[in-house]
């Protein structure tokens, strides 16, 4: 969970690897400017982004004293740049409301929940990371005939994660 002002935020961290200070970055020329560097993490180059850039906020300063949330989604693995990291809480799938209707499509709102009588709101990280480093929904020819691709176009897919709780990690950072 982290703080923006008094506002509090999570992250669904299902898939999250480990948090740490934040190490040495290295910048990537042409990169989008949320990606604050790269770093070399147990033999791994990933990709840092930085949360706060991502939500529309000022760039976190001072990198000396963040962290970085490792996280894996969809076989790929990134940072999350973030002041600290409060504490990591353990929810049932029935405290995870949607947004609230009437926000629009322009946010990062994936669910709300409460916390210690708190508003806590969870970031969409997939759609930041699909708007950073978009992913090709090209099929590469011969893998699938013309037949069945036409036929696809009109399917609709339902996946469904059976998980009974989430977990949020809940850093600190002042976004302001």
């Amino acid at each position: 969970m982290y703080k923006r002002q008094s506002q509090l935020y999570g992250i669904n961290v299902f898939k999250v690897k480990e948090v740490l200070q934040c190490p040495k970055l290295t910048i990537m020329p042409k990169s989008s400017p949320v990606v604050r560097g790269v770093a070399n993490i147990r033999g791994g180059t990933i990709p840092i982004l930085d949360l706060s850039i991502a939500t529309g906020k000022r760039p976190l300063a001072d990198l000396n004293g963040s962290f970085v949330i490792i996280t894996e989604y969809n076989t790929k693995v990134q940072g999350f740049l973030v002041r600290s990291v409060e504490r990591i809480v353990n929810m049932n799938w029935e405290e995870i409301h949607p947004p609230p209707k009437g926000t629009g499509r322009d946010h990062y709102l994936t669910a709300v929940t409460r916390l210690d009588d708190k508003l806590v709101e969870i970031i969409d990280v997939e759609k930041i990371l699909a708007e950073v480093a978009p992913t090709s929904e090209v099929i590469s020819a011969g893998v699938i005939d013309d037949e069945a691709q036409t036929k696809a176009v009109s399917q609709h897919v339902l996946i469904v994660d059976a998980v009974s709780y989430t977990h949020l990690t809940l850093p600190t950072s002042d976004l302001v």
